[in-house]
């Protein structure tokens, strides 16, 4: 995989976001660790697979040239004692994707940290929505805080195809999005510290991001992530609520069963032994909405293969977060600060 920090190829493969799948760590199809691209001043690229990659797959965007340009500052839409709140476009593999961002008063460059949010209806979702709490809390302690909308999303290009791929192209949006803070030129970003922090479907985009662009972030945060297993989302989210897509999901890619190295492409766990980044993890002990057992499973898998993770249940706190969340937020500021300050 390449990634660029200039758009300027046509929006191609139409994938999608697949939160998991039935492979773990060592499945049949992983790959080896690449060198972080930090440590060699080279793009991170995918080693070779043993077999093509389906073109909805995770190792199809290991393969893909990624672009990510023309971070564009808008309108102000709020200014607060301690930063300005913008609406901003910027380019992912020639998509033009909307977000907000919120940059801190005072002398930069400031480190950034890309919010990747979880799944909000985009028939009713606005621009910005789905971590107003970290967006605030994040950029008051002084980061610059990019809050991708995804494409298909407010003001975001058009990916028809989008959630019949299951969504991975929420990955590219996010890997774009640093991309385009890199080659941002602008004053207030440092290029050169970059944090990620996803929550729900967003820690699934988190997981599907850090084995894709290995070296792309320097840490990692997932808030109450979904599984890592496409097929339980699913059968978690979708199929009781008899939404139409399943069906056509599978028509399209096959049931686990008919065809299981499809699944397994998509799974980030598949491929667990390319992730660089440290990960922190944090998942309420009662959350109704996604279970904690997915993120332990995740946790265990990325630690079987060496990684840096850290799973911290937050006792007593449901899918959202409510009394600790604040105490949560010192754990993750504190880890943000290791790794990006």
């Amino acid at each position: 995989m390449r990634l660029r920090g200039t758009a300027h190829t046509a929006a191609g493969l139409l994938l999608a976001v697949a939160l998991g799948c039935t492979g773990g760590a060592g499945d049949g199809v992983s790959e080896a660790a690449p060198t972080p691209a930090r440590a060699t001043g080279e793009s991170p690229r995918s080693a070779p697979s043993p077999t093509p990659a389906d073109p909805v797959s995770l190792q199809a965007l290991m393969r893909r040239e990624h672009t990510g340009s023309g971070l564009r500052l808008g309108a102000v839409l709020d200014r607060t004692d301690a930063y300005t709140r913008y609406a901003v476009t910027y380019e992912a593999n020639g998509l033009t994707i909307s977000g907000i961002m919120n940059i801190p008063r005072g002398e930069g460059p400031f480190p950034a940290v890309v919010l990747a949010h979880g799944y909000i209806d985009p028939d009713v979702y606005v621009s910005g929505q789905g971590m107003p709490r970290e967006q605030d809390r994040l950029a008051r302690s002084g980061y610059v805080v990019l809050h991708t909308d995804y494409r298909n999303h407010a003001r975001s290009g058009k990916d028809p195809d989008n959630d019949l791929n299951l969504r991975l192209g929420y990955t590219e949006d996010v890997i774009g999005a640093a991309l385009a803070l890199r080659d941002s030129g602008r004053p207030e970003i440092d290029g050169d510290r970059i944090g990620l922090f996803g929550r729900s479907m967003g820690g699934g985009v988190v997981y599907n991001t850090l084995v894709v662009a290995p070296g792309l972030f320097d840490a990692a945060v997932a808030y109450a992530p979904v599984s890592t297993r496409p097929e339980e989302n699913i059968d978690h989210f979708q199929r009781p609520d008899g939404d139409p897509l399943v069906a056509e999901i599978e028509d399209r890619h096959g049931t686990p069963a008919e065809d299981p190295a499809f699944w397994r492409g998509v799974s980030p766990l598949t491929h667990a032994a390319r992730m660089t980044e440290p990960l922190l993890i944090q998942h309420g002990t009662a959350d109704d909405t996604c279970p904690l057992a997915w993120s332990r499973e995740a946790a265990a898998a990325f630690r079987k293969a060496g990684k840096d993770v850290e799973l911290r249940p937050v006792s007593g706190e449901g899918h959202t977060f409510g009394p600790k969340w604040a105490a949560s937020m010192d754990v993750t500021e504190a880890f943000l600060a290791r790794h990006l300050r």
